[in-house]
């Protein structure tokens, strides 16, 4: 899936943010927000939209927007740069395809050390017991 595609539907705002800048911090609106509505996006299938509301689900609004800010930089060109870059790897992240995993044995050396410890511990434990001297 390509992020680029949903360039249409993003929507930008600007605020005034803190950080750094000095007294233009105060007077000029840098920090950038980028709004992405899933839901009710009509560049994406119903597939895609489900995929995207079940990966970024902490990240939805209850209106099922996606809201990301960035507010860093001293430009609000660069600030929206950035925040467009981490929609992108947010997106592709969405879809990427899990590896599968590989099921794998334990070592028999990981195995004798393992229970090893386990003795070392039981033993350590036992020695802990109060010996009565009759």
């Amino acid at each position: 899936m390509d992020p680029n595609r949903l360039l249409s539907d993003i929507h930008y705002q600007f605020a005034r943010s803190g950080g750094a800048g000095g007294q233009n911090v105060n007077k000029v609106a840098t920090k950038a927000e980028l709004r992405f509505d899933v839901r009710n996006s009509a560049l994406l299938s119903d597939e895609e939209r489900a995929i995207l509301e079940e990966k970024l689900a902490g990240k939805l609004t209850t209106d099922g927007e996606l809201v990301l800010t960035h507010q860093t930089e001293r430009t609000q060109l660069a600030n929206k740069e950035k925040v467009t870059k981490k929609f992108y790897r947010l997106i592709e992240k969405a879809f990427e395809k899990p590896k599968p995993r590989k099921a794998t044995k334990p070592s028999k050396a990981s195995v004798d050390e393992r229970i090893a410890e386990k003795k070392r511990k039981g033993d350590v434990k036992a020695n802990r017991k109060r010996i009565d001297y009759e």
